[in-house]
């Protein structure tokens, strides 16, 4: 491998790290704007509640991160592919 191929995907790798950091902050901003305008802490009631407040918080949380990754794979795919890369 050349030293630019090696810098390139370099440059992949934290083009990638950088958008999964864009789309973690707007998941966990969307997720607890969600969660005050549905006034969450009215819906606990009973133990079993609070019980499962962290699993029910962590799948919503999942659902909207990963509804980031095809626009991040979309990106990075046209970042990479304007490349040069090596022959």
């Amino acid at each position: 491998m050349s030293q630019g191929d090696i810098s390139n995907w370099i440059a992949i790798y934290i083009a990638t790290f950088w958008l999964c950091g864009v789309a973690f902050t707007l998941s966990v901003a969307t997720v607890m704007a969600e969660m005050i305008r549905e006034r969450f802490w009215k819906t606990l009631e009973c133990p079993r509640d609070y019980f499962l407040f962290i699993p029910r918080t962590w799948w919503r949380w999942q659902k909207r991160y990963l509804l980031g990754t095809p626009a991040i794979l979309l990106v990075i795919s046209v970042f990479a592919a304007s490349m040069e890369w090596g022959q």
